[in-house]
């Protein structure tokens, strides 16, 4: 049976529209509440947001719902999701709700569900949760009044996940780098900059400044170029760029140029080859991850793991084969030994302290691989219509495929958060991708617009 609410990475949608409506945060609450409660009340939840305007809207009615059945919530106020994932296990929690879109714009907005260990729920737990909202005499029940749960806001969350990120480097000092930090305006608007301060480095911070709806607005992970700009402008040794809820990094190294998540993995699983600390000498991509990191890899003696795209599918087969390093192309980077989920600022501290230990700028360290040219396309479509019922796009998708043979690839699939379709084309030669993209582009516009 498929999901009629929970996509690849929670609930998603425009702010104030269903499903993300103060209506159905309110029921995601009780039903959270019912399931992973167990129906004994003051159990406790850690709950969190980014800096979206429709945040405290959201916050507010997924409190209401939990106190309602008897559970306290522990408000955490604006933070990285990963911050979120960690305090749960730290906090003792019975799960974590994340109120965020991630990279998203800031008009739309998002619910994620951790369990107690701090990963994200399973499908099957997701089913039961969705079935209880969708029963209907969910808004009717409730505990006694004198079983209603307490609020709390935890003051000190900021500082506890502060000194656990700094930790996983050992506190190690950053004295002497100097970086360009872009928050996104997002959740690590106030702890990324002090997290690095703290550990010595200079940081030149940009997009630190949240109001509600410029979260993400040209700046963040998705537009590198900024970065890049700063750290020729202010001679930086590298430039961090995280999204809105800090999930995910992308970098760019002392000439302005993008380091993008195939690169970090494969640095750092080198890294952790050399120290005889990647397990099973094997790192977990998705299917995004460009052809030169798969070489470079099997050059080096690491195997490399693929799965279907998004980091819950990633952590899922990094779970099953017990490995610890893995991630995706478009900055979720994984370090199972650290955090549960993917973390911007952790990963962010791993590529400093690499530069730092072996005296490398970044540019050098990302000179692992030879990259094959890619183009990567994402555009709305009206309807996301199965491929199965169409005619053209399949007909020119194994068009491509056969073209380009093993040579290069192509992906084409729907966003499992937008009404979007994502389109890859990768091969040897850059004329390849640049004539099969177009292609490929056309059809889709044409059949799903």
């Amino acid at each position: 049976m498929k999901k009629k609410l929970f996509g690849t990475d929670g609930i998603r949608g425009k702010a104030n529209q269903y499903p993300i409506t103060p209506e159905i945060a309110m029921l995601v609450g009780k039903a959270t509440a019912k399931v992973l409660g167990g129906g004994s009340g003051h159990k406790r939840v850690v709950l969190g947001k980014d800096t979206r305007i429709s945040g405290y809207m959201l916050e507010n009615a997924i409190t209401s719902g939990l106190l309602s059945m008897g559970m306290d919530v522990l408000a955490v106020g604006p933070m990285p999701t990963p911050a979120v994932a960690h305090l749960t296990r730290s906090m003792g929690a019975v799960c974590g709700i994340m109120i965020t879109a991630s990279h998203n714009p800031a008009c739309d907005n998002g619910i994620k569900i951790f369990a107690e260990d701090g990963f994200k729920l399973p499908d099957s737990v997701e089913f039961e949760i969705e079935k209880e909202m969708l029963e209907g005499t969910l808004a009717e029940e409730g505990v006694p009044c004198e079983n209603i749960g307490k609020a709390y806001r935890i003051e000190d969350a900021r500082g506890r996940y502060i000194e656990y990120a700094k930790g996983s480097i050992q506190n190690l000092s950053l004295r002497g780098l100097r970086i360009v930090l872009d928050c996104a305006n997002g959740a690590a608007y106030s702890i990324a900059p002090l997290i690095f301060r703290e550990l010595g480095a200079e940081v030149i911070e940009t997009a630190v400044r949240p109001d509600g709806l410029n979260i993400n607005d040209g700046c963040g992970a998705l537009y590198p170029e900024n970065i890049g700009r700063l750290v020729r402008e202010h001679r930086a040794d590298a430039g961090i760029a995280l999204d809105g809820d800090a999930d995910r990094v992308i970098f760019c190294d002392a000439n302005g140029e993008e380091v993008n998540g195939d690169r970090i993995i494969g640095m750092l699983a080198l890294a952790y080859q050399r120290e005889r600390k990647l397990a099973s000498d094997t790192i977990v991509v998705t299917g995004m991850s460009n052809l030169g990191l798969m070489r470079a890899m099997k050059q080096a003696g690491i195997n490399v793991e693929v799965t279907d795209v998004g980091d819950r599918y990633v952590i899922e087969r990094m779970r099953g084969g017990s490995f610890n390093v893995g991630g995706e192309q478009s900055g979720h980077i994984i370090f199972m030994d650290y955090a549960t989920t993917g973390d911007g600022i952790i990963s962010a501290l791993h590529v400093l302290k690499l530069m730092k230990q072996t005296g490398k700028p970044l540019a050098e360290l990302a000179g692992f691989m030879n990259v094959f040219p890619q183009e990567i396309r994402s555009f709305g479509v009206a309807r996301k219509t199965p491929f199965a019922e169409l005619s053209r796009l399949p007909a020119e998708i194994d068009a491509c495929r056969e073209a380009l043979g093993e040579s290069g690839r192509t992906i084409v699939r729907y966003s499992g958060t937008e009404n979007k379709i994502r389109i890859l084309v990768e091969a040897e030669q850059s004329d390849d991708v640049r004539v099969w993209i177009e292609r490929l582009s056309a059809a889709a516009r044409e059949e799903l617009n």
